[in-house]
């Protein structure tokens, strides 16, 4: 069973900088394709960026496309999400998935296609 645990988040100003943390346990989250996604209050939950399992694919929505990064640290069991030139709109709370041996750019925009999921970490972008 792996656990999901989120950290990083917290209050910035608008073109400032996160890194938010998504550290596995339970088993080694080089197994797993892994997203991440937020949900802002009043909307629903959209997919930020995913990464496949093993080989290094990332993918980006258009709105984080050229701001935001996502990484794996193997040695941690970490997934990171480095968020730069944050702007209000990114605000919500930012949630990591995960599943296994998952291979698809297509499927990893969709929040059912993970089997499991952290607690979430707040980002609030404002002056």
């Amino acid at each position: 069973q792996l656990q999901l645990v989120e950290s990083g988040g917290g209050l910035v100003q608008p073109g400032g900088s996160l890194r938010l943390s998504c550290a596995a346990s339970g088993n080694t989250v080089d197994y797993y394709a892994i997203g991440w996604f937020r949900q802002a209050p009043g909307k629903e939950r959209e997919g930020v960026s995913c990464i496949s399992n093993k080989v290094t694919n990332t993918n980006y929505a258009d709105s984080v496309k050229g701001r935001f990064t996502i990484s794996r640290d193997n040695a941690k069991n970490t997934v990171f999400l480095q968020m730069n030139s944050l702007k209000p709109e990114d605000t919500g709370v930012y949630y990591c998935a995960a599943i296994f041996r998952g291979d698809s750019p297509q499927a990893c925009w969709v929040a059912g296609w993970y089997d499991y999921w952290g607690q979430g970490t707040q980002v609030t972008v404002s002056s």
